[in-house]
C-alpha cells in the first residue's frame, strides 16, 4: 500500500499577500478587497515588535454596516482582529482544517520562518487538498 502523499499548507496558499495600514479607512480596504477579489486584508505590523492583524468582510458587516457607521470615518484598526492567527507554511491541511474547525477560522495568514508568506483558506484547502 502506497503512503499517503502530505499536502502542506504551502502547496495550496495563496501567495499574493494583501496588505494595508490600520490607518486605512474602511472604504479603501474596501476597494482593495473588490480589486483584489478578496475577503481578508493583513494589516501591516507598525514595528519589528508588533504583530500582523486581520479585517474581513464579516468584521465589516459587523462593526461597520450593521451599526450603520460611515466606512470612510471608520479605520482599519478600529474593527481589526490582532493578533492574527497564523498557521506555518509547513503544516498538513488536515490539522490546518482542524485548527479552523476548532476556532472558527475559514481563512488565515501564513508564515514561514518568522516572514508572511501567503493566505490559506478553507475552500482552497478543500479544492487543492482533496484533488492531490
Amino acid at each position: 500500500m502506497k503512503p499517503k502523499e502530505i499536502v502542506r499548507v504551502r502547496d495550496v496558499m495563496r501567495a499574493e499577500i494583501d496588505i494595508v495600514d490600520g490607518m486605512t479607512t474602511i472604504s479603501d480596504a474596501l476597494r482593495a478587497m473588490k480589486n483584489l477579489k478578496n475577503k481578508m486584508l493583513i494589516v501591516d505590523k507598525r514595528h519589528d515588535d508588533d504583530e500582523y492583524g486581520v479585517v474581513r468582510m464579516t468584521d465589516i458587516a459587523h462593526h461597520v454596516l450593521a451599526r450603520d457607521k460611515s466606512p470612510d470615518r471608520v479605520n482599519v484598526y478600529e474593527i481589526m482582529i490582532k493578533p492574527a492567527i497564523t498557521v506555518d507554511a509547513s503544516m498538513d491541511i488536515r490539522y490546518c482544517a482542524r485548527l479552523f474547525e476548532r476556532l472558527k477560522l475559514s481563512r488565515a495568514p501564513v508564515m514561514d520562518n518568522g516572514k508572511l508568506v501567503g493566505v490559506v483558506s478553507l475552500t482552497r484547502m478543500v479544492v487543492h487538498g482533496i484533488r492531490k
